[in-house]
């Protein structure tokens, strides 16, 4: 089923991301994963690349991505990646997704490896040009509502994204953020320049210091003041911060929802209880919202 469908059906999709391991031997622990979250019955479940990125050599993300399909019934979204590999590879990963019956991509550019070489593709409009030439995919694309961290400013970004979606981004997912007025802003000013397609809203609740340290770092998020006083004052105390950090996250997407957000994607890091904690909390917002 392509995620348009889901679309038509609901107001506010909610879904999770997990990501593969870097071994076939602890698929166990993401199935683990999968089963949690399958009991909070999230729209769709994307499955991030696996440590040898798109590689057709590399199939973890696929193999997980059919597990979801097959075993636990929840439409998967298979990340995709372009850099670092050439075109024949991507050919040979994208036919592999079809003959797994994924219907669903999530078109990336990927990180750059200096030492790689050269490469076919260089943005994610390409790959997604390549995927529509491919099959008969459904393909979504990531944006930036503080813009990417290569791009020189946000003019420059929202015209990149458009190029993905005037090659055929059905749908976009937006990297995590902790101000929703920057996500608010971001929406004006994309639909000012005629993207019309679903963004959802990229959530990830800071449960752990060093990691959204690190997360930020990369993608060029920006910390509120409220937030890092959370971070700072709960570092040494793991529960308070666990219980923190969802509160936090809760009222962003509580206030989200209510601003008519069309849909919640929830960065999980494979921690089913993060994801039980969020549902917990939004479900009966999510219901009210979609008429349930």
């Amino acid at each position: 089923m392509y995620l348009s469908e889901l679309f038509k059906r609901k107001k506010c999709l909610f879904s999770c991301e997990i990501f593969p391991p870097k071994k076939v031997s602890d698929l166990d622990s993401v199935y683990q994963t999968v089963s949690g979250l399958q009991r909070l019955h999230p729209d769709f479940i994307s499955v991030t690349c696996g440590a040898g990125g798109s590689a057709p050599g590399d199939n973890l993300t696929v193999k997980v991505a059919s597990h979801i399909k097959e075993k636990y019934g929840i439409e998967p979204l298979a990340h995709l990646t372009c850099v670092n590999t050439s075109r024949s590879n991507l050919e040979k990963t994208i036919d592999l997704l079809k003959k797994n019956h994924i219907d669903n991509l999530l078109a990336l550019r990927g990180d750059r490896v200096s030492d790689y070489g050269a490469t076919d593709f260089a943005y994610a409009s390409e790959l997604i040009s390549l995927i529509r030439q491919r099959g008969d995919f459904y393909v979504a694309a990531a944006c930036y509502p503080e813009r990417h961290p290569e791009s020189r400013n946000k003019s420059e970004d929202i015209l990149h994204l458009k190029e993905k979606v005037e090659a055929g981004a059905s749908h976009l997912i937006s990297q995590l953020f902790f101000n929703n007025n920057d996500f608010y802003t971001f929406v004006e000013d994309v639909r000012a320049i005629g993207i019309n397609v679903p963004i959802e809203a990229g959530i990830i609740p800071a449960v752990d210091k060093r990691r959204i340290e690190r997360i930020v770092s990369l993608c060029s998020a920006t910390l509120p003041t409220k937030l890092l006083n959370i971070l700072n004052r709960f570092e040494n105390d793991q529960d308070a911060l666990f219980e923190a950090g969802i509160d936090y996250a809760t009222e962003q997407i509580m206030d989200l929802i209510s601003s008519g957000v069309q849909g919640i994607h929830l960065y999980t890091l494979n921690n089913p209880a993060v994801a039980e904690k969020i549902v917990k909390n939004i479900g009966g917002l999510l219901m009210e919202v979609n008429g349930k």
